[in-house]
């Protein structure tokens, strides 16, 4: 497992899900794994040219290698994107209800003379909705924190910071406690991103402009093109 996100090869990850999902009967998951290949097709990561499926398959990795199973759960961090990036309607998903709405938390729908703190604070509170969207916030979180230094711009890396620790981390703490049967994975996935968040916010001394940053994304206003293929930066 270590080996396979370490290389990050789309094909060794791809292959690896496919043959899990076939033995544990993990359906929807299944289904999600070539839909969500067939739909980022062409499409790149923004600051290291991956092919873009590589993010959604690196967090259903992780996700399987800290012993989450849950079919519906899996499945929504293989197409979170898909609706946001290729503009595929949610009613086309191949997956049952849960998962769309797992999905639908996930998607950022900035609303009229809306700030981009307003905005993520409005998504981040949606995410209450369902332990799956926690989680799947979780794993996309960690994983765009893990790949930024060297290939996003500051001001991406500093945002990212800042929302983190002000407005994902403490939902992520209420939801520990809303879900206690998921709290050892939650739990799991607020550590990891902590730490990483604090290496970014050391290395660039981001702490130092927390103010400045905050009042800057409260006088910015969101746009839908803000968040299309731009995924380090949601």
């Amino acid at each position: 497992m270590k080996d396979i996100l370490k290389d990050r090869d789309p094909d060794k990850m791809f292959t690896y899900l496919r043959g899990f999902f076939k033995g544990a009967q993990m359906h929807q998951s299944m289904a999600s794994l070539g839909f969500a290949r067939e739909k980022h097709e062409g499409y790149t990561r923004k600051g290291n040219g991956l092919p873009y499926i590589v993010h959604p398959l690196s967090m259903a990795c992780y996700a399987v290698g800290i012993g989450i199973r849950d079919d519906a759960i899996i499945a929504a961090m293989l197409l979170h994107d898909v609706p946001e990036d290729t503009k595929t309607p949610l009613s086309s998903l191949p997956v049952d209800d849960e998962v769309k709405l797992i999905v639908d938390c996930m998607t950022i729908q900035p609303f009229p003379n809306e700030s981009k703190w307003q905005c993520k604070e409005r998504y981040f509170n949606s995410l209450m909705r369902h332990p799956g969207a926690i989680l799947c916030k979780g794993a996309d979180r960690f994983d765009n924190l893990s790949t930024m230094e060297g290939e996003m711009p500051l001001k991406s890396i500093e945002n990212n910071v800042v929302e983190t620790k002000y407005l994902l981390l403490p939902i992520m703490r209420q939801a520990k406690n809303k879900w206690p049967e998921m709290y050892d994975y939650i739990n799991t996935y607020r550590h990891d991103i902590k730490v990483v968040c604090n290496i970014l916010n050391i290395a660039h001394n981001v702490s130092e402009r927390e103010a400045e940053i905050i009042e800057n994304l409260k006088n910015t206003p969101a746009t839908p093109e803000a968040y299309r293929q731009n995924p380090q930066d949601n």
